[in-house]
């Protein structure tokens, strides 16, 4: 595993090649003084954000996206977010709002001068379907009888050229004619399609003659039924660039391979007097690799297929939506980008580094409550029935500007609820928390001495008893006159809100679990979720939904919803407060 960042260590902050790029392309003045097709100055750079409606936007989406409108932001340019909606058969109209709900969520828009960025692939198809005319009148491009077999037979191998199709020489007037029957729905799905005339001896197979158009009998999301042919994502990419003059279109290293033909499209279609210069240049950064997760769509619809997950929203999901159910902030997400940089080698990005991040955000900020996960009830023998006393906490920890005005208050009463590990009646070695004749402090409450305990039938301990030192609760002046080592967290019996929260962990329990052909369902984590009835300080009751907070000593958790049946906060685990995973 090559240039892993493991562990949760911070570390620095990555470098980022793009920026020398854009820095000297300004210092240059590459893109200076262009303006748009209605005479308005553009900026000194334009990037895009162009995914494919047809799925849910998962982390290594949002990678792309603080890159794009990132850079933009930082470089006094502009981002636009384009849908590249050219395969009519997998896109989806609920697919386009959840990614505007998503980027705009991350914290980004394409507002600019007043103006909505926001552009659709499918809104150039009259465009697109000119300039495969002009290629096609240039004896660029024709219209090929072969079988999608017989092309890929003719293709040629990485040490072998290609072959040229038999239809490559046909005139332009017979390619114009049939690619307009095409267009007009007079051929079958597959038995016409239009290639570019390049080279079928090419070391590049992206150059060897590529299908720029295809037949698609299928309604499409937005333009409906007005098309039955469709361009190819390859062609289609750097003609939307062009309109719409983007400067850096920066795409992940698969694409690589693809960028001779977008400059070759680009550079003919100029030639044609479709577009003027200077023209977009493509650059390609490594993709994010994060271990513990699949990013594949086929992969995740999937899991959602099959339910082994709870939809795309599931918090257990790489996806944008099931990050922010998890409990995960934009903020959070961004600086995990920002962390990672962005280069041009592959390398993976351990989880816990986006873990860590979520901890660096919320730590500092997140008000903090006490719960308790695995009750055990502890009781204190000599405290007078009926009596609860108030105790008082923080809301914010120390970092925060409120943290010395603002706290929350619950009371301490004879019967609390305790951690279950938190009692031990034969203690180990470094043992400081409850056991016969030890005495603790129940955080913000009282010292207490441990006096035994009752078991069932069994020899299950199922309650703790213990006495307390009515002179020691926190800030009195008598409570500098105990010293304990153990300090322990509680909640009343008589006070908790019982209610739901749902422990999620990784998904699967292999970093890799779908690299070199692997099944990645044997991978899945049987312990990825758990749902417990947890007991929880009475300050919770009035917790909102998307609210985080940070359960002392457990972790981080977000309200998921308030249950209907009985009104109260239903918690997810965001995640535990120190990297500490280990497959179960």
């Amino acid at each position: 595993m090559s240039n892993e960042l493991k562990n949760g260590h911070v570390p620095a902050p990555s470098t980022n090649f793009l920026r020398g790029i854009i820095e000297a392309d300004l210092a240059a003045g590459t893109y200076a003084g262009r303006t748009d097709s209605q005479g308005q100055a553009l900026p000194p750079m334009v990037t895009r954000f162009p995914p494919e409606p047809n799925g849910y936007l998962h982390i290594g989406h949002a990678k792309a996206i603080c890159l794009n409108f990132g850079l933009a932001r930082d470089y006094g340019g502009r981002c636009h977010l384009r849908f590249d909606d050219t395969n009519p058969e997998k896109e989806d109209q609920e697919f386009v709002d959840t990614i505007i709900d998503s980027v705009k969520w991350l914290g980004f828009d394409w507002q600019q001068d007043g103006k909505p960025h926001l552009y659709y692939a499918s809104n150039y198809f009259d465009t697109m379907y000119a300039g495969a005319q002009a290629l096609i009148r240039s004896g660029l491009a024709y219209v090929d009888e072969q079988s999608a077999d017989e092309m890929r037979a003719t293709r040629g191998t990485l040490t072998e050229p290609g072959t040229d199709s038999p239809w490559r020489n046909r005139t332009a007037e017979e390619s114009l004619r049939l690619f307009e029957e095409m267009r007009d729905g007079k051929h079958a799905d597959g038995s016409l399609i239009l290639r570019a005339k390049i080279d079928m001896a090419s070391p590049n197979m992206n150059l060897r003659d590529p299908a720029i158009y295809r037949i698609r009998h299928a309604t499409h999301h937005n333009t409906g039924d007005k098309w039955c042919v469709y361009p190819m994502y390859a062609f289609a990419h750097p003609i939307e660039d062009a309109l719409e003059n983007i400067s850096h279109s920066i795409c992940t290293l698969e694409f690589e391979d693809q960028r001779p033909f977008y400059d070759w499209v680009l550079a003919r279609l100029s030639d044609e007097g479709l577009f003027k210069k200077p023209l977009p240049h493509q650059y390609e950064f490594a993709r994010l690799n994060l271990t513990y997760i699949i990013t594949s769509k086929r992969k995740l619809k999937q899991l959602v297929d099959e339910k082994i997950v709870d939809g795309w929203d599931d918090p257990r999901m790489p996806t944008i939506v099931g990050l922010r159910r998890r409990g995960y902030t934009p903020e959070a997400i961004r600086l995990m980008c920002d962390r990672t940089g962005a280069s041009k080698n592959n390398s993976w990005i351990d989880y816990s580094i986006l873990e860590g991040a979520l901890r660096d955000d919320l730590d500092p900020k997140a008000p903090r409550a006490v719960a308790v996960l695995r009750p055990l009830k502890l009781i204190i023998d000599n405290f007078p029935e009926n009596h609860s006393v108030e105790c008082s906490a923080p809301v914010y920890p120390p970092a925060h500007p409120l943290h010395d005005s603002e706290h929350r208050r619950f009371p301490i009463s004879k019967n609390l609820w305790i951690e279950q590990e938190d009692f031990m009646e034969v203690p180990t070695k470094g043992y400081f928390r409850l056991f016969p004749g030890n005495k603790v402090r129940l955080r913000y409450g009282y010292v207490v001495e441990c006096t035994g305990c009752d078991k069932d039938a069994n020899g299950n301990v199922i309650a703790v008893h213990c006495n307390y030192f009515e002179d020691s609760k926190s800030g009195t002046p008598g409570s500098a006159n105990y010293k304990v080592k153990g300090n322990l967290h509680w909640v009343s019996a008589d006070h908790a809100l019982h209610t739901e929260v749902r422990l999620y962990d990784r998904l699967f329990t292999d970093a890799h679990p779908d690299a070199g052909g692997k099944d990645f369902k044997l991978a899945l984590n049987p312990n990825s979720r758990e749902v417990i009835e947890a007991c929880l300080e009475p300050t919770l009751n009035a917790a909102k939904p998307g609210e985080i907070y940070q359960f002392e000593r457990h972790g981080y958790f977000v309200v998921d919803h308030i249950d209907a049946a009985s009104d109260k906060p239903v918690f997810n685990r965001a995640v535990t407060l120190k990297d500490s995973w280990v497959a179960k």
